[in-house]
């Protein structure tokens, strides 16, 4: 059965590709398994029919069959799992791409979020200047600890791994930021993930969204 992942039916970003279903595109490219996508409005996605398959009105969700998931490191982790290209076979490591999975999750990408969050809710306060240079002390930090892991490697732990496809994920959302400028090799990383055809091919089809809905509204 061909699964069915839900996505925004109007791009909030204006087609950059940050939506979080890029990443489960990506996987899915990744292991050539084709699937069906299922656009989801902002009114939509707060309605009991959404809730049922995404408790906090998000997305992306996966839906293959009954068997439904929702968080987009998640699915991801199940598509590498359930197919070849994304996990290595040996154990070991196997184990530490899965380990880089959850450290672009749970490490990684909080400080970008909370920066992503300042800009847009909180410009207009007393304390964001100051707020802000905390948030990117911390950023800087991450970033740093990441750039000397990553060294002059391409990946992060021998060949592309689903830890790689997810990390690259979390930093484009700092592409084009001096953030990310301070550490070349972490911008070469990053676009050595967006050549991967898989990636491209990926980027076209969430962004064909955008165009579509821009269509639509002219």
């Amino acid at each position: 059965m061909i699964p069915t992942i839900t996505a925004f039916a109007t791009s909030p970003d204006g087609g950059q590709g940050q939506a979080r279903d890029m990443r489960v595109r990506w996987a899915l490219e990744e292991v050539g398994q084709p699937y069906d996508v299922r656009l989801v409005s902002f009114a939509q996605l707060k309605e009991p029919a959404h809730r049922v398959l995404q408790p906090f009105g998000q997305i992306p969700t996966y839906e293959d069959g009954e068997f439904t998931l929702f968080e987009s490191g998640a699915i991801v982790f199940h598509i590498a799992e359930r197919n070849q290209g994304l996990l290595p076979e040996d154990p070991v490591a196997r184990a530490r791409a899965i380990t880089w999975m959850f450290a672009a999750l749970a490490t990684v990408e909080p400080p970008i979020v909370d920066r992503e969050a300042a800009e847009y809710l909180e410009g207009d306060k007393s304390w964001y200047e100051e707020h802000l240079a905390t948030v990117d002390a911390r950023i800087r930090y991450r970033l740093g600890d990441l750039s000397r892991r990553l060294g002059d490697a391409d990946w992060l732990d021998g060949a592309f791994s689903a830890g790689d496809l997810v990390l690259v994920g979390v930093l484009r959302r700092l592409e084009g930021s001096e953030l990310l400028a301070e550490h070349p090799n972490l911008v070469a990383y990053m676009e050595r993930g967006k050549a991967r055809p898989a990636f491209q091919r990926a980027y076209a089809a969430q962004h064909a969204v955008f165009t579509d809905s821009q269509m639509a509204a002219a």
